[in-house]
């Protein structure tokens, strides 16, 4: 029953070498880890040959085997995943209850859970901010996780191809920037894209598909060049 309920739990993203590298070492082969896992955290149906296939990356633990093979090798959750994507993960790196974070952030506990499964982050700008200092996210992690990139990505391509200035207030809504920094880095951001299109023109009168091409591509980038430029968030 244990193994049907984990395998219904989303999957972190798990980092193998880690589980191989701590586990070696420690001295212990497989069978040790997995005795571990089911004599400390009644894991009954987890075997040595579990734990060889997590380490070739042919397999990942659920969330609960996660958190039991840190136990067995003696470390923390973090440690055994890879860079967090989610709200969820990002709580799992730290080894933290979703009750602790939802106490932290001020929301009810059934509410963050709601929050945690859609990826839509709800709360007000004082519980955001607790939730940025719990889960120890960056700007850019907390756009990530709490479901902002698309909206954000949207609002910097509108930026780049029109005027900038009409969407440095929405920005700073969006995310944790400061208001100075928005403004310099959405003109120069504005002002790079429409260079790029500019050059699209030849002299002759016609068009450079070259130029346009890193015009697009420029777009399609932009969320990465966004966050690459700002210093002070």
């Amino acid at each position: 029953m244990q193994h049907t309920a984990a395998s219904q739990q989303p999957t972190p993203p798990f980092n193998a070498p880690a589980a191989r590298r701590l586990r070696e070492a420690l001295g212990m082969a497989p069978g040790h880890v997995a005795y571990g896992m089911r004599a400390s955290y009644g894991l009954a149906h987890i075997t040595p040959e579990t734990i060889i296939a997590w380490e070739r990356g042919e397999a990942a633990p659920m969330a609960s085997e996660l958190t039991a093979l840190a136990g067995a090798l003696w470390c923390s959750p973090g440690e055994l995943i890879g860079a967090p994507r989610t709200l969820r993960e990002h709580r799992l790196a730290l080894g933290l209850a979703p009750e602790d974070v939802a106490r932290e952030a001020g929301v009810e506990i059934h509410a963050y859970l709601r929050m945690e499964e859609t990826g839509e982050w709800r709360g007000n700008d004082r519980q955001s901010s607790a939730l940025a200092g719990t889960l120890r996210l960056t700007p850019r992690a907390f756009s990530t996780v709490t479901g902002r990139d698309a909206p954000l990505t949207e609002l910097l391509r509108s930026a780049a191809t029109t005027r900038w200035q009409a969407y440095v207030r929405p920005l700073t809504r969006l995310v944790p920037v400061q208001r100075r920094e928005a403004e310099d880095v959405l003109h120069e951001m504005h002002l790079e894209y429409q260079a790029l299109m500019a050059a699209t023109l030849s002299w002759g009168g016609g068009t450079s598909a070259e130029s346009g091409d890193a015009g697009r591509d420029f777009l399609d980038r932009i969320l990465d060049e966004f966050w690459s430029r700002i210093r002070n968030p």
